[in-house]
């Protein structure tokens, strides 16, 4: 049985849209399929859409979370959900090209040393130009600066076993980014790439600010060179500021001309001031890690789940 997460969060639209597309796939394939859709505190009628679905097909069944928790609990309560013995997880916006699901399928069964099939795009066509820009940045700054590697382009788009979907719930932290926990279990993965494809109904959630939010979070997750860089400037302005004493005190004993300007002070005030926020900050960043992985708190609420049906 092939289980497909699906996070939804104000998707009335695209998830009809969707599930006819995964109907027409699940014929050609032949396999039990396994509808998890994961309501992410919607606000629309996607909701009542998962009922009205739930309710004509008994392969279909949802969650719906007691509020908006994000995409990253909506994937582990996916995960954590799936019984089937390979598992998948699409947008519902069908930006991940269902077809691609016959060939995951065929390359799992010809290489068995294969735990997962993932897609990569290799084109951004249709995305406004800067949020083009940082997103490739972002990929290579992530793996510069990090233990893991992130496929530039990685989708959440891929099929596992079951034994790599076991291994990444054992990774129960609260503070989730799936594109790093994805490569840090490791397993062996292949990546199919494909051309980008706009969604076909509703509007992204995804704003620039919300995507160069989840990337700083990626990077804080998964690296602790800012925490160096906040230590290398911090030394490396200590070096400075002894330099300049020396300069300092050797034009005074040379030319008897000691320096003044109150200009020059504020700068050099506001610099160090704003260094020292800017390390204060890194800190804080991680900080807030720890106080919240110490919380304990659940990573989602369930306020109302489909009944499975009995055989």
């Amino acid at each position: 049985m092939i289980s497909v997460i699906v996070p939804c969060f104000n998707e009335e639209e695209a998830i009809p849209l969707f599930y006819q597309e995964m109907e027409k796939i699940r014929e050609q394939m032949e396999e039990t399929f396994e509808y998890l859709f994961i309501n992410d505190g919607s606000k629309d009628r996607t909701l009542e859409v998962l009922r009205n679905l739930a309710s004509q097909d008994e392969a279909v069944q949802y969650l719906s979370f007691s509020r908006n928790f994000g995409k990253e609990a909506a994937l582990y309560a996916g995960l954590k959900e799936a019984s089937g013995d390979l598992v998948t997880v699409m947008d519902v916006d069908l930006q991940d090209p269902p077809e691609m699901l016959i060939e995951m399928k065929a390359m799992l069964e010809i290489n068995a040393d294969l735990d997962c099939v993932g897609t990569r795009r290799v084109t951004r066509d249709g995305e406004p130009p800067i949020r083009s820009f940082f997103a490739t940045l972002f990929y290579k700054v992530m793996n510069k600066i990090s233990q893991v590697e992130v496929v530039d382009g990685a989708r959440d788009f891929r099929l596992m076993r079951r034994h790599m979907v076991d291994g990444i719930l054992e990774v129960s932290e609260y503070n989730r980014f799936s594109k790093g926990i994805f490569a840090w279990v490791g397993f062996e993965t292949e990546y199919l790439p494909y051309e980008n494809v706009e969604r076909v109904a509703g509007e992204t959630s995804w704003s620039f600010w919300k995507l160069l939010s989840y990337s700083i979070e990626g990077i804080i997750n998964f690296s602790e060179v800012p925490l160096n860089i906040a230590s290398y400037l911090g030394f490396l302005t200590f070096l400075l500021s002894l330099l300049m004493m020396v300069v300092i005190v050797i034009k005074t004993l040379v030319f008897g001309d000691p320096t003044i300007g109150w200009p020059s002070t504020i700068c050099i005030i506001l610099f160090l001031g704003g260094l020292q926020l800017m390390t204060i900050g890194i800190l804080g960043k991680y900080v807030s890690k720890v106080f919240l992985e110490t919380k304990k708190r659940p990573i989602y609420l369930v306020k109302e789940k489909s009944k499975k049906k009995v055989d």
